[in-house]
Order: structure tokens, then sequence, then C-alpha cells
């Protein structure tokens, strides 16, 4: 059965001189600020486009690497991951660097780095990224 989820923005004024909030609607978590120099220089206490794909990516990344461990009959301890998501004004996003770290009892990090790149490419997110370049440091803690 699929799944849809929901998310608004509301804009006002020019690119640069505007500002914006987007709001989480499935979730109903809450309502976030976006201006455009909180995604091309420092956020201020503002998200960007960039971030809420990195709270994607990293989300999907470990979720889908929980899956074929478990699938495999490895237990997962933890699972940690951070996503870098690069925007480069007048390119766009280039690139997504994920960083995970986790406890898998009885697992060569030969085998881990394995199912980590298996992850990387089949997490949805990862997919909907075609066409940048995604990188991977896998390590276990």
């Amino acid at each position: 059965m699929a799944a849809t989820r929901t998310a608004n923005a509301h804009w006002e004024g020019s690119l640069k001189e505007g500002k914006g909030q987007v709001s989480l609607d499935s979730s109903k978590l809450g309502a976030y600020d976006v201006t455009w120099a909180a995604r091309s220089n420092e956020p201020d206490g503002m998200t960007s486009p960039e971030e809420l794909i990195a709270a994607a990516h990293s989300t999907c990344f470990s979720m889908s690497l929980s899956n074929e461990l478990t699938k495999a009959g490895h237990t997962v301890e933890t699972i940690d991951t951070k996503a870098d998501v690069t925007f480069q004004p007048g390119e766009g996003i280039t690139g997504s660097h994920l960083t995970t770290r986790a406890v898998v009892p009885g697992l060569s990090p030969e085998e881990f780095a394995a199912f980590a790149e298996g992850a990387k490419a089949n997490c949805p997110v990862s997919a909907a990224l075609t066409g940048t370049t995604i990188t991977l440091d896998a390590t276990l803690a």
C-alpha cells in the first residue's frame, strides 16, 4: 500500500530578499522558517530544502541498512547516520555524503561495508537523488 506524506511551503517576495515557511503537515510536527540566506550561507535558526533532504537521506539509509542486515540474520544494536547534502548556488544539489557508524555483533568490517553499499544503492531517497554524487563512509563502532 502506498503512503503519501505532505509538506507545504509558503513564500513571500523575491528569491534573495524574500522569506518563507515550510510545514510538515502529515506529522504535524511544526513549521520552519526558510530564506535564501539560510540556504546559501549560514542557517541562523532556519532550515533549507537541503537540510530536509539530509534528514530524509540519513533516516532512509539507516532504515535500509537495518533491513538488509536483519534479513541476512544479523542483530542490529545501533545505526547512527549523518548526511551532508551540498548545495551549490547556480548548480543545485551536487551531492550527499553519508557517514554511518553501527554496532552489529559478529560482523566483520568488510561484511559491514558491503551491506552499507547495498543500503546506499537500495535506499529510496538515494534513488531520488540520482544525478548527484552519493558517497559513503561506513564503519563499525
